[in-house]
């Protein structure tokens, strides 16, 4: 077994426990890793939401804040149109489905989606994929490399869960930098 196929296996063992899975449950492959795509999918579109329409071009460049080497750095939308454009990319090899017309190649999702609504729905889109993709892995083939990928089907599944908190954190703090609290944090500042 290889270390990534080991730190895979750790983090779904891991997942459950969190999780509090009792025997009686008997959890899948399939239901661990969608429950974690259902968590970071229901962070990012909330925080989605939560940024007004007329701030989704904000980019932390706009702050001119010194020595904050923000030159360059992707606006709120575009962050939530890499992720969905991600999501696309690395879950489609599990599903075997084709990748939506204009996605390009450069993660950046297609052009022509601009409007917040637009941007949202294909974030919801790429996370019902996720769920999709999550419903393939089973033990028995969760080690197989799907395609040309050179990465497992667990490997892949998580990797875009990763992928997708760190991006949550970047948006998290565009919201902030804008004065508006994270919704997961409004619980917590009552």
């Amino acid at each position: 077994m290889t270390k990534t196929a080991i730190l895979s296996l750790s983090f779904i063992l891991l997942s459950l426990l969190a999780a509090g899975q009792t025997a009686q449950q008997q959890p899948t492959l399939a239901s661990v890793v969608d429950r974690d795509i259902a968590a970071v999918e229901k962070q990012i579109i909330d925080v989605a939401e939560a940024m007004p329409e007329d701030k989704f071009n904000f980019s932390p460049e706009a702050l001119n804040i010194p020595g904050g080497n923000y030159k360059g750095v992707r606006s709120f939308a575009d962050q939530l149109k890499h992720v969905a454009a991600s999501n696309w990319f690395i879950w489609s090899p599990l599903t075997g489905e084709k990748l939506p017309e204009g996605l390009g190649n450069d993660g950046s999702g297609p052009a022509n989606i601009k409007s917040k609504a637009e941007i949202i729905t294909f974030l919801k889109d790429s996370f019902a994929l996720g769920h999709r993709a999550a419903s393939t892995l089973t033990t028995e083939n969760m080690l197989q490399t799907p395609g040309k990928s050179k990465s497992t089907r667990v490997r892949l599944a998580e990797f875009a869960v990763a992928h997708a908190n760190d991006h949550y954190g970047q948006m998290v703090e565009y919201l902030r930098m804008n004065g508006i609290t994270p919704p997961a944090s409004r619980a917590n500042s009552n």
